[in-house]
């Protein structure tokens, strides 16, 4: 808390340079938008980085150089455009990277998380194998338990980053989940996995993903989100009076669904929060509104 105050002037600095940031610790990101052509973005972000090391060097703390890393997000032939644009920082070049870790979340250029995925399932795998060791000695509530901490809590970190990736993707998390169900209730490989996860009243990871989102959706509808979030939630007022004006609905933005518009949380986030039933909608808590949306994902998912 006290390291937090002491890097609370660090944002105004950042803001007088007109740019956007996140701060969690230690950790501080600088992001921003460009459209093709516009270069002079990043020499922007070049004299922000520099009275940002003015302000650490007089404040006695250190801009570290090689923990500081650069990715560019977009198009490959439009990152291409901006290999000429190189930041440095104490005369040390910082080249863009193919990918970087955010929060234990693994970013790549093209947004896919395939990195990420594999990395997630080399970790969940490899602790799988263990528990299926000592499988035998342990009763199913104590196995379970061993699932849920070292391999689910894999699976669903961050998993709303997820959203609306291509099927193959979440096919490789499922596969996990599927591993893991067999361990825990001893299927064998050709059986069918489904009857033994609902037995299990575990949801898919496709509707793990859908339920992240929803309740992101939930929190950010009663101000209990980030403001950031809250910010992408249009709620829909009809022209005229209809039937779905009480309903809670919220506004789907248009998007282009062939680049990365389908898969953002402001076009996710009221696409799947518009198909939920009212009485889901309309939960006054937030523990009821858990129960409800886990018994229509569970019911949606098995039916």
């Amino acid at each position: 808390m006290l390291f937090s105050l002491y890097m609370l002037p660090l944002g105004n600095i950042i803001r007088r340079h007109q740019m956007n940031f996140h701060c969690y610790a230690d950790d501080t990101q600088l992001y921003l938008s460009m459209k093709p052509g516009e270069t002079n973005q990043v020499a922007k972000l070049q004299v922000c980085l520099k009275d940002i090391k003015i302000w650490m060097t007089s404040n006695f703390l250190l801009l570290n150089s090689d923990k500081t890393e650069v990715i560019v997000i977009g198009p490959k032939h439009l990152r291409d455009t901006l290999c000429d644009n190189i930041l440095t920082l104490d005369d040390i070049t910082l080249a863009s990277s193919a990918t970087v870790r955010n929060l234990g979340v693994i970013f790549d250029q093209d947004l896919s998380f395939t990195s990420h995925i594999k990395q997630v399932s080399r970790t969940a795998f490899f602790h799988l194998r263990n528990i299926a060791k000592i499988r035998p000695i342990l009763c199913l509530k104590d196995a379970e338990k061993l699932v849920h901490a070292f391999v689910t809590s894999r699976l669903d970190y961050c998993n709303s980053l997820l959203s609306g990736c291509p099927k193959n993707s979440v096919k490789s998390l499922q596969l996990i989940q599927n591993a893991a169900a067999r361990v825990l209730t001893g299927t064998r490989k050709r059986d069918h996995i489904s009857p033994m996860l609902a037995s299990l009243h575990w949801l898919p990871v496709k509707s793990r993903i859908e339920f992240k989102i929803l309740l992101l959706t939930y929190k950010a509808i009663n101000g209990q989100a980030p403001s950031y979030l809250g910010e992408l939630i249009v709620p829909y007022f009809p022209n005229r009076i209809l039937r779905s004006l009480n309903a809670g609905q919220l506004v789907v933005p248009r998007v282009s669904k062939s680049r990365m518009g389908g898969r953002a949380f402001s076009y996710q986030a009221p696409l799947l929060w518009n198909q939920l039933p009212v009485w889901v909608r309309e939960a006054d808590t937030l523990s009821t509104f858990k129960i409800r949306l886990k018994t229509v994902l569970f019911s949606k998912a098995y039916s």
